[in-house]
């Protein structure tokens, strides 16, 4: 078994988005951190909410709107924001979107 996870390009690993939906895939799982990709279909949101853990996003694919408290950015691709716990956040797709989430345990 090898000893690390390789994907070579994030952008291939949702296939197939919707209209009007976000689609969610865990690509990465262990008692340290939780990988999930994100698909946003033009329009789709996450609504203002927070976590109990550290989280970092990465915009991989795509624009969206992100809110981190009380402050508003317009994110494209290579965009990185590391979060603590408890932030008030929220993302909204402007385009197709694909973005890495990392929740750190």
């Amino acid at each position: 078994m090898n000893a690390y996870h390789w994907f070579e390009d994030l952008n291939t690993l949702i296939d197939h988005l919707p209209a009007d939906s976000i689609v969610s895939r865990t690509i990465y799982q262990d008692e340290q951190i939780k990988a999930v990709l994100f698909g946003f279909a033009p329009g789709q949101a996450l609504s203002e909410h927070t976590a109990a853990q550290p989280a970092i996003i990465h915009i991989v694919r795509g624009e969206a709107a992100l809110t981190l408290d009380t402050d508003s950015f317009d994110a494209q691709a290579g965009a990185w924001v590391h979060m603590p716990p408890r932030l008030r956040h929220s993302v909204s797709a402007k385009s197709e979107l694909i973005m890495l989430l990392l929740l750190l345990k």
